[in-house]
């Protein structure tokens, strides 16, 4: 299968081929761990993890590095502002992204390193930048001399005069041109600091990455991943850096994901229009939060509503209905009536076509918009399937549901994180959560609905229709199927 990715370094899709078959080196820019995560960090997050699942999937050997930063002027400051050690704040932070993590089904990457726990390798790569003339010392300060490398801002697509005028650079009189980038901080009082050549001191952000990234995967690495906001400065800065000291191509790939939008405007802690990821689990199914940040191209910017994500999540609880209900099918030895062949036939194309459409969408750059779309097409042939069935169901009907529910379950859950839990389970936990929200006895939902049942035995319909009507009142949604009445709750946006 061909994959190609959109480089944002040479501004074209490309046909992927990594430098080492059939491994495959990735590093993806983690959290400085300074305060709670937010949406925009979990979509990077959820992004990358389905770009390491698929590569895996189609046989890739997958070296998978994301990082933290745990030492860096944000943490220091939060850190004197709490009254905290800037170590004790970033590891409650790191904790706290790692439960997160988790919640969200992402998936370990090989290494996690830690900024500080590499203080050496930092020291070794910055020492062969001064050794190379590309870095220079200044009252124990280091910066890197961005005048020394020629193809600086190539990665952003500008030059040195139009990074100049666009950046807002922190003034300092001991660089020599505005844009040189600190690679070691001189210590100052009360901040955390580590030997090295040039005095004591601590290392810059941009240096830790490159340093961390090659340590594990070489110096030269088949895919960078990171959201848009780090093109510049800190992966031009990366860059620039890594190919002084080696002389050698850093990133083949270069991957950004859009911003997470608010109104259209950058979800950050800046702005202070961000929502938590642990706000957002209280409040949502974790599949329904993948599900929603995997619902646009990943390179597109992506507009966090409430009624969105609520809408995810119910497209979510409807999947799940699907598969339940095809659980309960029984097969007999008939065949299927002659006049279901046509629309059977159609959603046996249906069934067959969809594992390549689903996994074509992810080879073209990552579509998982268009995956999810085929996915959702999947599940609306198989509830036309069961609008066909009867009690007992014709083999035939019985096979083709299983193998679409097969398929659907298989790739949603190894590829994107979703449709990994029993349906059974999943649906009983909605029910529990709805009738606690709502405040509704299950004994007495449930004897309303056999009450219900009875009377539609009876052709008292106009009974029937009177509780059906007074459970919708109460939140209760109602579809009679050939084995039973199901039922659920009503979502219900959480304030």
């Amino acid at each position: 299968m061909e994959i190609k990715f959109q480089n944002t370094l040479t501004r074209k899709k490309e046909l992927f081929k990594p430098l080492s078959p059939p491994k495959v080196t990735m590093y993806a820019c983690g959290v400085t761990a300074y305060d709670e995560s937010h949406l925009g960090h979990a979509r990077a997050a959820v992004v990358f993890d389905v770009l390491f699942r698929f590569l895996r999937y189609v046989g890739f050997e997958v070296v998978y590095v994301r990082n933290y930063t745990d030492i860096d002027d944000k943490i220091i400051k939060r850190a004197h502002e709490v009254g905290v050690s800037p170590k004790e704040l970033a590891e409650r932070y790191i904790k706290s992204y790692d439960e997160d993590m988790r919640a969200l089904k992402v998936l370990k990457p090989t290494y996690e390193p830690r900024a500080t726990e590499h203080i050496p390798q930092i020291i070794a790569l910055i020492e062969r930048l001064i050794e190379k003339g590309f870095a220079y010392v200044v009252d124990g300060d280091v910066y890197f001399s961005v005048e020394k490398f020629p193809e600086y801002g190539k990665l952003s697509g500008r030059n040195l005069e139009e990074l100049k005028a666009g950046a807002r650079i922190a003034v300092s009189d001991k660089k020599r041109h505005p844009l040189d980038f600190a690679l070691w901080k001189v210590e100052k009082p009360g901040e955390p600091s580590w030997e090295s050549p040039w005095g004591r001191g601590r290392p810059g952000w941009h240096i830790e990455c490159s340093a961390m990234a090659m340590h594990y995967l070489g110096e030269t690495i088949d895919i960078h991943g990171g959201g848009l906001d780090l093109i510049f400065p800190h992966h031009e800065n990366e860059i620039a850096q890594s190919e002084a000291a080696t002389g050698k191509p850093f990133v083949r790939y270069w991957l950004h994901n859009g911003m997470v939008t608010v109104g259209r405007e950058k979800m950050s802690k800046s702005l202070g229009n961000f929502v938590t990821i642990k706000q957002m689990l209280s409040r949502h199914h974790p599949e329904a939060l993948r599900l929603f940040l995997l619902s646009m191209h990943y390179r597109s910017p992506l507009d966090y509503t409430e009624k969105v994500v609520g809408d995810h999540e119910k497209a979510l609880e409807g999947f799940y209905e699907t598969l339940f209900l095809i659980e309960k099918l029984e097969a007999t030895e008939e065949k299927a009536p002659e006049g279901q062949k046509k629309n059977l036939a159609k959603i046996q194309e249906l069934v067959e076509n969809f594992e390549n459409n689903f996994l074509s969408a992810l080879a073209d750059d990552l579509n998982t918009a268009k995956a999810i779309a085929a996915l959702f097409t999947l599940e609306k042939g198989l509830n036309n399937l069961l609008k066909l069935c009867a009690r007992k169901a014709s083999r035939d009907h019985v096979i083709l549901a299983q193998k679409g529910k097969s398929l659907a379950v298989k790739l949603a859950g190894e590829l994107l994180g979703i449709l990994e839990e029993s349906p059974e389970s999943f649906i009983e936990n909605k029910r529990a959560k709805g009738l606690s929200n709502r405040a509704l006895n299950r004994d007495e939902v449930e004897k309303l609905i056999k009450e219900r049942e009875e009377a539609r035995k009876a052709k008292d319909f106009e009974k029937a229709d009177a509780i059906r009507d007074d459970l919708a009142k109460k939140g209760i949604i109602l579809r009679d199927t050939p084995w039973g009445t199901f039922w659920k709750v009503e979502y219900e946006p959480s304030s």
